[in-house]
């Protein structure tokens, strides 16, 4: 008869429940692009820590060296490279702007609140003197730092986004239900999906024009040209693979329903959708991708005032400070383009989970 000793029986339990939890953090680590946490957190726990540094080396070595690799190429080239502003700067030029960038925004708060410190001290004083009939209240109206620039585009990008996302989605959904309906938007999708956000631009611009007449409404004119321009060229991922989605759908679901007689409504929410929920969520990614990109060439032309126009005003400025700045921007958008899909990607897996369980 063999005795199992209780420490190692409690050993072997918690390290169980510690995998156990290592491993549904694993699928979210995944969905923000940190997959290489969990080898490090399964190392430290004791799992095989020499097959757990393979895959640290894979996830996070292989990376950081790809893009210490990138750095050096960069700033060993860059000088090279003489332009009309002097020569392409390197890392540490364009880090240099960041702080640069930072400071101005500082500097543009400081005075932001200085501002408002003074009109409420001027206020205060003119009902202090029984000339409450004089107290104004004015915005400050400065320049735009360069976070509420990227804050400007985040916003312009999804609402034109979310404006895609209200139309493809239900005409995908009939494309994908109705040959009759597929057969008249396929025409409509394949002339219209090619048209560059440029071509769009000067149409869009003279229809806000005549249309959006009042100059003290919710949205500025550039904001809303850039966001209907978002949305024209955005919309077509969404559209085609909630279509896709939607018409490959299993016969025998599509039976039932017809067995259990089903609304349309119900078909729909019960079965279209959680069925076709992977594809639609694939198009809805590249669409935000697709929004993304053509968002900074809108506001370049319609002068939305986000990352876009700051790049079109370091450009058209053209100092020394410029290549770089406009260098910091270009890593800022691709960053945020990463951070939308990932956000895109969370979500997606929430929906897929809770449309499982």
């Amino acid at each position: 008869m063999t005795t199992v000793d209780p420490d190692f029986a409690d050993r072997e339990a918690r390290k169980e429940r510690v995998f156990a939890r290592i491993n549904k953090l694993d699928a979210w680590f995944k969905v923000l692009g940190l997959a290489w946490i969990t080898p490090i957190l399964k190392a430290a726990a004791g799992d095989n820590p020499k097959a757990q540094m393979k895959d640290i080396w894979l996830l996070l070595g292989v990376p950081l060296c790809a893009i210490i690799g990138f750095l050096l190429l960069w700033g060993t080239l860059a000088p090279k490279v003489q332009t009309s502003l002097g020569a392409i700067p390197g890392p540490a030029q364009v880090w240099d702007q960041v702080g640069n960038l930072h400071k101005d925004a500082q500097r543009e708060w400081d005075k932001e609140v200085a501002f408002y410190e003074r009109q409420e001290a001027r206020n205060a004083k003119l009902i202090a003197d029984g000339k409450a009939d004089r107290v104004k209240e004015r915005v400050y109206t400065g320049k735009p730092t360069y976070y509420s620039q990227i804050w400007t585009s985040i916003k312009t990008v999804f609402f034109g986004f979310l404006i895609a996302t209200a139309v493809a989605v239900p005409m995908g959904i009939a494309a994908g239900l109705s040959k009759t309906a597929n057969a008249a938007l396929n025409p409509i999708i394949q002339i219209f999906k090619p048209v560059s956000p440029l071509a769009w631009l000067p149409i869009v611009t003279m229809v806000v024009s005549a249309v959006y007449t009042t100059n003290d409404g919710l949205f500025t004119k550039s904001f809303l040209v850039s966001a209907i321009t978002v949305t024209l060229c955005s919309l077509w991922p969404t559209l085609i693979n909630t279509a896709l989605g939607v018409s490959t759908i299993d016969k025998d679901l599509v039976n039932v329903s017809k067995v259990l007689k089903m609304g349309t409504y119900s078909k729909i929410t019960k079965l279209v959708l959680p069925s076709a929920l992977p594809l639609i969520f694939t198009g809805l990614r590249l669409s935000l991708g697709v929004g993304w990109m053509v968002l900074i060439a809108a506001e370049m032309l319609a002068q939305n005032p986000g990352l876009g126009k700051f790049v079109w005003d370091e450009f058209q400025n053209g100092s020394s400070q410029s290549l770089a700045k406009i260098m910091v921007a270009v890593l800022t958008i691709g960053l945020i383009g990463f951070a939308l899909d990932r956000l895109m990607y969370a979500i997606q897996s929430l929906f897929t989970f809770s449309n499982n369980r």
